[in-house]
């Protein structure tokens, strides 16, 4: 390869993964970035300083794509990533960005020949049915019983088979619709491709909100103070999610780009898992153990547009395929973002304590 481009590459996973991949591999990375998201301008000078390419630039705009000139291999990360996008307000950003964006970068794709591996969401699975599901609740988070009537559901999480019928947000339904364009480009036009159904994604350089990067941000509540709630189910925090630290994913993306040929057409679930899952409460807890401190939250009981109580991604497609897990635990996860805030705390300050 001479080229690898990374769409939405001063992001969190962008700017990771593109460290990452010129670290690994002797070739030009270029990073392409509207800079939309605030904190994505304190990865410019690790990109600078680790060898990869910025390039100010915009996903919806094919002209923006086309001035990185010849590519191999396109990592599509760009997104709005915001399950809440497009509530109260006009949808045309989270459209154009994930979906018309997404278009974009494989016709790039198609005219270079280039391989793509797309980052997509757990969010493409509706919400209705994952509401619906049998929990049980125990102390500290819901949990799944064994027996359930619905296909591509365990305790040990959501197939792939999982039933897609339903309503699942514009965040997710975008992330849907790329995914079925990218397997007609790939079939059409001979292309190599991977899709990568993601959970939650975490670690260092995560520039956590609430509705985007959660368990930074109750790590960094916890180092910074400021008001921190549980919104929904009762508001007691028994939610469920699994996590993966963005190490694990980045050995994920370099075995997929070795093994490229023989991997293409595949759709995979990516994720924690049940051994790296944690609910809201449960990630106080370790919050209050690798900080010292504890802070008030409170207590919201209605449910929130877009929300589920549970999701753990089943990844045993992915482990079957590639002998790929996550190595990193839920205690791995927090104590490696306190020492990230703790270490740039003063440039993360503004940006995370608001």
């Amino acid at each position: 390869m001479n080229t690898i481009l990374v769409t939405g590459g001063a992001g969190f996973v962008g700017s990771c993964l593109a460290l990452g991949v010129r670290n690994h591999y002797n070739c030009r990375v270029v990073v392409l970035d509207n800079l939309k998201r605030r904190g994505s301008e304190l990865n410019l000078p690790r990109l600078r300083g680790g060898g990869v390419d910025f390039m100010h630039g915009d996903i919806r705009s094919l002209d923006d794509l086309e001035n990185v000139g010849p590519v191999d291999l396109i990592l599509e990360c760009s997104a709005e990533p915001s399950v809440l996008a497009g509530y109260g307000e006009s949808p045309r950003y989270v459209l154009h960005t994930n979906l018309t964006g997404t278009i974009n970068a494989l016709e790039i794709a198609r005219r270079h020949g280039a391989g793509m591996i797309f980052l997509s969401t757990s969010r493409v699975y509706p919400m209705e049915p994952l509401s619906r599901l049998a929990y049980h609740e125990s102390d500290t988070r819901f949990e799944l019983p064994e027996s359930q009537a619905m296909t591509g559901i365990s305790p040990n999480g959501l197939s792939e088979d999982f039933p897609l019928a339903g309503v699942r947000s514009l965040y997710g339904a975008t992330k849907l619709c790329s995914e079925l364009i990218m397997q007609e480009y790939l079939s059409i036009y001979g292309l190599k491709g991977i899709i990568n159904r993601c959970g939650v994604l975490t670690g260092p350089w995560q520039m956590g909100k609430i509705d985007q990067g959660v368990v930074v941000l109750w790590v960094a509540r916890h180092v910074f103070g400021g008001a921190l709630k549980y919104i929904g189910y009762g508001g007691k925090g028994k939610q469920v999610r699994d996590m993966l630290h963005i190490d694990d994913l980045l050995r994920l993306i370099l075995y997929q780009i070795d093994h490229l040929d023989t991997l293409s057409g595949s759709l995979f679930n990516v994720g924690g898992g049940v051994a790296v899952s944690a609910s809201l409460l449960e990630l106080t807890r370790l919050c209050q153990e690798v900080t010292g401190k504890t802070i008030p939250i409170a207590s919201e009981p209605e449910t929130r547009a877009a929300d589920i109580p549970w999701y753990i991604t089943d990844n045993n497609k992915i482990y079957r395929t590639t002998g790929w897990q996550p190595e990193k635990s839920v205690p791995d996860i927090v104590e490696d973002i306190f020492c990230w805030i703790k270490d740039h705390e003063e440039s993360l300050r503004p940006i995370l304590n608001t």
